[in-house]
């Protein structure tokens, strides 16, 4: 199939159903599927034919969907779960053991720095958080006990781009891979395995599905990530007691990783996608390169009307010429500086509570990726668990607003924001 990401959106993944002959996917809401006999089942469970056998593990509405962003992100397979945090959880899964350690980028939206820096630390994982601006920073970070690198595309909320294939190539020199989230991007602008990176992540819940009505993630694998180069991932390439001593990476070559994802992590942690919420991202998706069109071109005319305001102190978004990351997002991003930025306000930490609080078009809540213009105060909501400092380092300072630009026409948009900041 074509590899122009537009027809992808609308027809990967996504057959007529073979019984009804019904063009769009339909929801499988079935918790459960009738085997054709014993030895079927027995080859199912064994992973010897793939197949359906609990909605747990696999679904057919949610496999349309792995299908489809498989094919738009370059991957090999996808595993559709239950949120952008359990995608998270579940593409490290396979890799980590207790001691083993996470190098992760410092710019990372704010719950991926609590779960990271503190929910991981109860299962005996332990990140180390640097500047990922210099690559130089991972690869010193990076020890014995390093499992993966982790960095995001397009950072949220400071709209940070990243170095890709610089960081890939530190990562694959010590042995380990390099985990991507390209939830802010979206394969549409970026897609980071053909930079080097070995596995991506999303939330589906913003860009992917666009209607904020579904939460879900995803994880796709490369296949390129050799795991038997070394004894550091063992779930992988030792012999696994769950199913007969079968080694993963040797029986099932480059779908190894995505494979364990679901049959060891899924499968026995459990968060997995509703079929109902498969079924919106996928309705969604149909319009994602559309949609990215007309938000980055808001964006970045928003950008450049907020340059002209003596209120704001300054604007990060990559897609303005003079932004210290326009050069990798012409590299990483095709030029685009994506629909989510954040700006200074001078009034600081009391001004950006006030003018989300004066917005009227502009929803304020917490999601980011809808056809509606969404606004943000971080200091006070996603990042307020953070210390003053941290928040600094994570781009979501006290005088921080982050805008996620919808497909309004521009006039709507801009007029909806000057009246809030007159208001302030």
């Amino acid at each position: 199939m074509t590899k122009r990401q537009e027809t992808l959106a609308v027809h990967a993944g996504t057959q007529p159903d073979p019984t009804t002959k019904a063009r769009i996917t339909p929801i499988y809401q079935t918790a459960s599927y009738v085997f054709d006999d014993a030895d079927h089942a027995a080859r199912l469970f064994n992973l010897q034919e793939f197949g359906n056998i609990y909605t747990r593990i696999n679904n057919p509405t949610c496999a349309a969907l792995e299908g489809k962003v498989a094919a738009m992100e370059g991957g090999v397979g996808a595993l559709a779960v239950a949120s952008g945090h359990a995608a998270q959880l579940l593409a490290l899964h396979p890799l980590m053991e207790a001691g083993c350690e996470i190098v992760a980028a410092r710019k990372l939206y704010g719950g991926s720095l609590n779960q990271m820096g503190h929910a991981f630390k109860r299962f005996g994982w332990h990140t180390h958080f640097v500047d990922a601006d210099d690559p130089a920073n991972v690869a010193a970070a990076i020890n014995d006990r390093t499992r993966a690198v982790f960095i995001e595309s397009l950072a949220n909320p400071g709209g940070v781009v990243s170095d890709i294939a610089a960081i890939a190539d530190v990562a694959h020199a010590a042995g380990i891979p390099l985990i991507v989230d390209n939830t802010m991007a979206s394969p549409v602008l970026c897609r980071p395995i053909e930079h080097g990176a070995d596995i991506v992540v999303q939330s589906t819940t913003k860009f992917l599905n666009g209607h904020g009505n579904a939460v879900g993630g995803v994880i796709v694998d490369s296949g390129k990530f050799d795991w038997t180069a070394s004894d550091k991932f063992p779930q992988m390439s030792q012999p696994s007691p769950s199913y007969h001593g079968m080694v993963f990476a040797e029986a099932l070559g480059e779908l190894g990783y995505i494979v364990a994802c679901r049959a060891l992590a899924l499968r026995d942690l459990g968060p997995a996608m509703a079929p109902m919420n498969a079924f919106l991202t996928l309705t969604g998706m149909e319009t994602l390169a559309l949609r990215m069109e007309r938000q980055c071109d808001n964006a970045l005319a928003l950008a450049k009307w907020l340059q002209d305001r003596s209120d704001v102190s300054w604007i990060s978004y990559a897609g303005l010429s003079d932004d210290p990351y326009h050069r990798l997002a012409q590299k990483y991003l095709g030029g685009k500086g994506g629909a989510v930025f954040t700006f200074g306000l001078k009034g600081g930490y009391d001004a950006g509570v006030k003018l989300v609080s004066s917005v009227r078009m502009f929803s304020h809540l917490a999601n980011i990726g809808d056809t509606r213009s969404l606004i943000i105060h971080p200091a006070s909501t996603t990042h307020r668990q953070l210390e003053e400092a941290a928040q600094r380092e994570a781009g979501a300072g006290p005088d921080v607003v982050r805008v996620a630009v919808g497909i309004e026409h521009i006039d709507d948009i801009i007029a909806d924001l000057d009246r809030a900041l007159s208001a302030v």
